[in-house]
């Protein structure tokens, strides 16, 4: 495997979604109010994946254990609803619980306050039926990729100042990712070093793979990588 794990710190924040097993309970607080319980898996450990970059399709496996430096350092984590908006609970507040198993990221949020719209909203949604899926949103901080760039494993992972969401709609692998045209010759200009050398690599090793064209155009992320790899 290929360590470029230089080239995954410099993508920032990523988000992958994954059907949810949610389980809310309901409880009555001293004063009359209603407080919650939810409690779900954030994230699949060991369960393949694909994913789209500007360099095309490849599959993507987070591994067991990629979280257990970040949990171990008590990183500040929200819960909140489509990666947005008012926080329903928070680690540093001591109502979000975080830890991982074979399963994958688990959270917790042992008491949710019914007074709040946004949790009842939540709530009735996932009782409903409507709400099942969770997503979060994290930076790698340690991964490998085959020697022919085709799959991604994700061996660390950082969730400071990140979130666990749940998600109405989660994004699609496809596009989240995804960059369009006229974005990639000015990726491909911030590219520096082995991160540079890495991506023609990988670009190389795709197009190794692809029938002749008879007078095909060549794309842009060739040609613009080309240019920079030679100083053109």
């Amino acid at each position: 495997m290929t360590d470029v794990s230089e080239r995954g710190k410099a993508a920032g924040t990523e988000r992958r979604v994954f059907a949810a097993q949610l389980e809310v309970r309901a409880k009555q607080d001293g004063s009359g109010g209603t407080r919650y319980e939810l409690e779900g898996y954030a994230s699949a450990y060991d369960s393949p994946y694909r994913m789209f970059d500007m360099f095309g399709e490849y599959e993507e496996v987070v591994r067991s254990g990629a979280g257990a430096k970040t949990l171990s350092e008590n990183p500040d984590v929200v819960l909140v609803f489509n990666h947005a908006g008012m926080p329903m609970a928070r680690t540093k507040a001591g109502n979000l619980e975080l830890s991982e198993d074979e399963q994958g990221l688990h959270m917790r949020a042992p008491d949710l306050n019914g007074d709040l719209s946004i949790v009842r909203d939540v709530v009735n949604g996932i009782r409903d039926g409507v709400l099942d899926e969770m997503s979060f949103a994290f930076r790698v901080t340690r991964q490998e990729w085959s020697p022919d760039w085709s799959q991604r494993d994700i061996t660390e992972y950082s969730l400071h100042r990140g979130d666990v969401s749940v998600v109405t709609y989660g994004a699609n692998p496809a596009t989240s990712v995804a960059l369009r045209a006229e974005d990639i010759g000015r990726v491909i200009d911030h590219l520096e070093g082995d991160a540079l050398r890495e991506a023609h690599a990988r670009l190389s090793a795709r197009l190794a793979t692809e029938a002749p064209q008879t007078q095909r155009t060549r794309p842009l992320y060739e040609v613009e990588a080309d240019r920079l790899i030679l100083g053109i």
